[in-house]
């Protein structure tokens, strides 16, 4: 390929749109092109990488026995409904009718159709283990879709599936998997963590995400140095906090005015964020109020909150909704509440003494609460977001925390799908058993946006060889120059033959123009052909990574390339 061929339009100037690092140089260097919001059309450079982690994705898949296919983007809801997941998507699903009225939704995963599928041919024990994976489009109705490739409404996956006769096998399955996905993160050259995880609207089970550090992920990542312990917050255990222990003081209510907040309410009364008790009210899908109540210096996580009271969706809860349950938005406590409030309480304040709780009255607090005391009959439940220092669920040591892009998850589905759709085989006793499954996911062109929040720099992209565009681009300093495009053509023409995904940069265009655009592409090695040079014989080859430069023989060039890529 020469760039004078190349379809790459670089931009000088980053786009207003773009917030993140990712989407603003793949729109400046030419990788993507927005079409609305959450859609991108792949240029050139972009699918080149895409097709390299794809490469990579499917030589691990097939290491480990996986068969490649390739199932419809539109899918029957006659499917979803049969699991019970067309509501659980809610709003993220794209769906649409068809001119007989029958109803479709454009697939954002595909455990409906590959389940229905496999239901259909595996009768025996025999035909198992099974693994299944396709790399394909996904769509989903993002609210507000951000972040270029990191937060769109359609983007590229690989999903795998996987069918076993027990959970011997299954265990087998994931273990593929994840040894599976550590080797494609790694050959893609990208530092990362698997982290235990939430299973989400896929399925509440074992499951692992792949997260590559980066300081612009979205999501939390707390982890221990002093053991193995990683997890994202999500998911994160937490061990009740119990304070020293008090004599109890009878409850008392007092006038705080104009206190809707904790840290107001803490101020007024001169008391510690940790004596107080925080509220959060939500309602469920059904219009539920659900009442959650934490340490005034914690954060309650929505996740686990919707896990234990089996909500699809949670939103905060409208005033007259508080208020019909005998509520005070800003004055909260389970004390005197109705019963038709679902009321969750962290662990760690149902161990807290004599502490300050809303009164479910206008601008009043109870003093002195004391939970199990005072709160009645509520569900007791671990509900709050982990924080950093706080101790390590399997070690107890002060935990940390960092930001991650997940870039894909593994789960242990178990016979979430096969009981509900009847996917079942005949074992070695020819008894009827449901197929036991397991799911893996890899967001192939999230991959892509993340390996550039991980790599990059004020000057542009930082490919890792293993999935840049080109490896190594040449750029003679004068294309007008005989001697040096002579130079440039047989470089060019022996680095392909040496295998080698090589680009010469031919434009008729300044200098510096060519090495602006080849640090904001990113290409992993630049060779220059230099006048001051060629009299030696010799070119400059400059390491993208690191900004070192070394001037070789041209004789020796190939060689010399060919090592240095093995160590990027």
């Amino acid at each position: 390929m020469r760039t004078s061929k190349l379809y790459a339009p670089t931009l000088r100037q980053t786009p207003a749109e773009a917030e993140v690092p990712s989407h603003q140089l793949m729109l400046r260097a030419g990788f993507i092109r927005k079409v609305a919001g959450g859609v991108y059309t792949y240029l050139p450079l972009a699918w080149r990488t895409l097709r390299k982690i794809e490469q990579i994705v499917r030589e691990e898949m097939d290491a480990k026995g996986g068969q490649e296919l390739a199932l419809p983007i539109v899918q029957p809801a006659e499917l979803w409904k049969e699991t019970g997941r067309w509501e659980v998507f809610g709003e993220e699903m794209f769906r649409l009718v068809d001119r007989h009225n029958r109803e479709f939704c454009l697939g954002p995963t595909h455990e409906e159709i590959i389940t229905d599928l496999v239901r259909n041919e595996v009768r025996s024990y025999k035909q198992l283990p099974l693994l299944l994976y396709q790399i394909q489009n996904k769509y989903r109705d993002e609210i507000r879709p951000r972040f270029g490739l990191m937060r769109g409404r359609e983007f590229i996956m690989k999903d795998a599936y996987s069918f076993d006769k027990d959970e011997e096998g299954l265990d087998k399955s994931y273990n593929d998997m994840y040894d599976a996905y550590s080797r494609v993160f790694s050959r893609c050259g990208l530092t990362f963590r698997p982290v235990e995880a939430d299973g989400g609207a896929i399925g509440n089970a074992t499951t692992h995400e792949f997260t590559v550090l980066a300081e612009t992920g979205e999501s939390d990542i707390v982890y221990c140095e002093n053991c193995d312990y990683a997890a994202n917050s999500e998911k994160s255990e937490l061990k009740t906090i119990i304070p020293p222990a008090e004599d109890e003081l009878p409850l008392e209510k007092v006038y705080t005015p104009h206190t809707k907040t904790i840290e107001a309410v803490a101020q007024y009364l001169n008391t510690p964020l940790e004596k107080n008790i925080k509220a959060v009210i939500f309602q469920n899908e059904k219009d539920q109020v659900i009442c959650a109540f934490v340490r005034g210096d914690h954060e309650v996580n929505d996740v686990k909150l919707q896990n234990v009271t089996g909500a699809i969706t949670l939103k905060m809860a409208e005033e007259s909704a508080i208020r019909a349950i005998g509520g005070v938005p800003g004055f909260m406590s389970p004390i005197g509440l109705s019963k038709d409030a679902i009321i969750v309480v962290d662990p760690t304040v149902m161990e807290m003494h004599n502490a300050v709780c809303g009164a479910n009255e206008e601008d009043h607090h109870y003093k002195n609460a004391n939970p199990k005391r005072d709160f009645g009959d509520v569900i007791v439940a671990d509900i709050r977001l982990i924080q950093a220092g706080d101790p390590c669920p399997h070690c107890g040591s002060p935990v940390k925390m960092t930001h991650g892009i997940e870039v894909g998850q593994v789960f242990k589905l178990g016979t979430k799908y096969s009981e509900a759709l009847g996917a079942t085989f005949l074992d070695e006793n020819g008894k009827e058993k449901p197929l036991i499954m397991g799911c893996y996911g890899i967001g192939v062109s999230r991959t892509m946006a993340a390996a550039i929040e991980q790599f990059h720099d004020e000057h542009g992209i930082i490919w890792p060889a293993a999935i840049a565009p080109f490896e190594v681009v040449i750029v003679p300093i004068s294309s007008k120059d005989e001697a040096q495009m002579e130079v440039a053509e047989k470089l060019y023409a022996q680095l392909k033959e040496a295998g080698v995904d090589v680009l010469l940069d031919d434009r008729k265009e300044r200098a510096g123009v060519k090495f602006k655009d080849a640090d904001l592409i990113g290409y992993p090695l630049r060779i220059t052909v230099s006048p001051k040079l060629l009299p030696e014989n010799q070119v400059e080859i400059k390491v993208r990574k690191n900004g070192e430069t070394t001037n070789v023989n041209i004789a020796d060039c190939t060689k010399t390339v060919q090592e240095m890529l093995k160590k990027l």
